[in-house]
């Protein structure tokens, strides 16, 4: 291994640790549980790979052992509160914020555990609506989860049903030929939008799947990566329970 190559992973362990500390303070533990075993990973392989002197390596010890302690806390806090039921977090999302996208926002709550979904959104109907959700969909199917069905309630597009519905129908044959199921049902009284995980976790959106803006122009930064898109002012609601939705 280079020293280049080993100096990256040093430097990307340092980034990750400040972003779980950071999340540590601001109450976000689930969030920065994850980092924090993002970021002793790294630490360890840094170890292992190029540290030979006995002082240094005591140092990365001491401060993996550190880290280590904390993400045992947070670990048992979490699951105290999630066996009280008493779990609740809430992270805000500023206008024009970046580094929000599905994957970073739903893989602190996804777990090898996790195989169905139910999404409830009643916005779901206009041609940018079902590429979030498209989106959305992907990002579980890339997950360490093996989702088996997702669930979606949403509301019929009343001016032209025949687009959400044709899209919809392509997306369900796409993901039944990834062995994933997607159970699709309608409502003209929905207006709640939650994400809710067998595992327990419920996320709730203020906006929905529906909170990023509109890129200025298709060969504009964001308009490919979700993390550079920019977003819209919302808020996050994060709960955890025993029971979670049956068929």
């Amino acid at each position: 291994m280079t020293q280049n190559h080993v100096s990256g992973m040093e430097a990307s362990a340092i980034s990750v640790l400040k972003r779980a500390v950071e999340l540590d303070q601001s109450g976000r533990f689930q969030e920065s549980l994850v980092c924090y075993q993002e970021g002793i990973q790294l630490l360890m392989d840094v170890l292992k790979a190029a540290v030979k002197e006995d002082s240094k390596r005591v140092r990365y010890r001491d401060k993996i052992k550190g880290y280590m302690d904390r993400a045992e806390q947070i670990k048992a806090h979490v699951n105290q509160m999630k066996e009280d039921g008493k779990y609740h977090e809430q992270i805000r999302i500023a206008e024009d914020a970046v580094g929000y996208s599905y994957e970073a926002l739903f893989k602190p709550y996804i777990s090898s555990l996790l195989t169905e979904v139910w999404v409830e959104d009643p916005y779901i109907r206009h041609i940018h609506q079902l590429y979030n959700f498209l989106r959305f969909c992907e990002m579980l199917l890339k997950a360490s989860c093996k989702v088996k069905t997702i669930h979606l309630l949403t509301t019929q597009e009343e001016a032209d049903s025949g687009q959400q519905s044709s899209a919809l129908a392509e997306l369900k044959e796409s993901l039944g030929a990834q062995g994933v199921a997607l159970d699709l049902q309608y409502s003209s009284t929905i207006h709640d939008r939650e994400i809710r995980f067998d595992n327990g976790w419920i996320i709730k959106i203020g906006r929905g799947l529906d909170y990023f803006k509109r890129p200025k122009g298709r060969f504009s930064i964001g308009y490919c990566d979700y993390d550079l898109r920019q977003c819209q002012e919302t808020t996050v609601d994060i709960f955890h329970t025993k029971h979670t939705k049956t068929l």
